[in-house]
Order: C-alpha cells, then structure tokens, then sequence
C-alpha cells in the first residue's frame, strides 16, 4: 500500500524505479533531490532573450513534470520548496531579495504555487499518454505554463496592482514562455523514444 502511493511506473523516469521496497524508496527520494537540484540550477541560469532575460525554471518545471509524471514531480517541487524554505537560496532572486518564508511570502509567492500547480498538471496528463505527443504535450504545457504566469499575476497585484502586475509580471514572459513550452514538447517525446529503443 506504502509504495502505491509513491508509485510513478506511468512516467518515462518513474518507470525506470524498482517496483517496490527499500530500492524503490531510495531511487524515488534520490530523483527527487536530482529534480530540485536541476530547479535550483534553472532559477539561477540566465539566457538573454527578448523582451527580458529568461531564467530556465519554466523549462525545467515542465521537463520535470512530463518526464517523472505527478507523484514523483510534485515530489521534487516540493523537495525544491522546502530547501527554500530552510533558508537554501534556490529561488531565482535569492539571497539578493530574501530567503526562506520572508522571501516566499513576498511579490513572487504564486509564482512558487504556479509552479506546484502546474507540476500536478502536466504530470497527470503525461502519466496518460500526452507524453507521447508533442502536440498534446504543447497544449498542456501551455496550459501549465499560464497557471504559472496567472498564479503570479494574482497574488503580484496585490502589491502593485493589477495594471502593473500584468505589465511586470505577465507581458515579458509571454514570449520566452512561448519558446520554452515549444522546447519541451518536443524535447519529452523525443526522449520517450529513445528510451523505449
């Protein structure tokens, strides 16, 4: 019963785990942390492009998501939360705007939620089969990556306003999201095919 509710067989990396006992806890805890470190990395990496810099989170989210599917993605998210938490700076804007719950609870807040959100939602539709597909996989990674965005926009008006929130917070990120959803739709697909050769 234990090991169904961590059970991730229906996704391209969770079909890789033993299917039971200690092995299966170790290699699950194991891509966790692999999952949030790849997070961490992708919050501090930064790509020109226009109209603003983009960080590589979104990417990394939905890769993460598509590829460990919803337990074993939202597994790594939350693991990536909670090293926020205790104060590690795995937040893009850390430790330069703040760390742990001060920085958590600030202007980016439904960012971070976007982020859980969207992981849950991308990880059920590619345990059932949109993984396969790069469109299908684009539709819903599209769909994760608005969550982020619209997260974000509700709880960043509340201190700026909705005029500016969206001006700030949505607009510069509209076409490097874009770009990013495009890159893993194809990126996840691809891999699944290799692997199952």
């Amino acid at each position: 019963m234990a090991t169904a509710i961590v059970n991730s067989s229906n996704s391209l990396v969770g079909a890789l785990l033993p299917k039971q006992g200690v092995a299966h806890w170790a290699g699950f805890f194991m891509l966790a942390l692999a999952g949030s470190i790849v997070l961490w990395v992708s919050a501090k990496t930064s790509v020109p492009f226009f109209p603003v810099p983009m960080t590589l989170q979104t990417l990394a989210i939905l890769v993460i998501a598509a590829t460990y599917g919803f337990r074993l993605g939202l597994a790594a998210v939350l693991l990536y939360m909670v090293e926020g938490m205790m104060g590690l700076p795995v937040f893009s804007s850390t430790p330069e705007r703040g760390i742990g719950l001060a920085y958590m609870a600030g202007p980016t807040a439904g960012y971070l939620v976007g982020f859980v959100v969207a992981t849950g939602l991308v990880g059920w539709f590619a345990e059932r089969g949109a993984d396969k597909s790069p469109l299908k996989l684009f539709v819903v990674m599209l769909g994760g990556a608005a969550l982020i965005l619209g997260l974000g926009f509700a709880y960043l008006s509340n201190f700026i306003g909705m005029e500016a929130a969206f001006g700030a917070g949505v607009v510069p990120f509209v076409l490097g999201d874009l770009f990013k959803v495009a890159i893993a739709a194809l990126l996840v697909p691809a891999a699944a095919k290799l692997i199952s050769r």
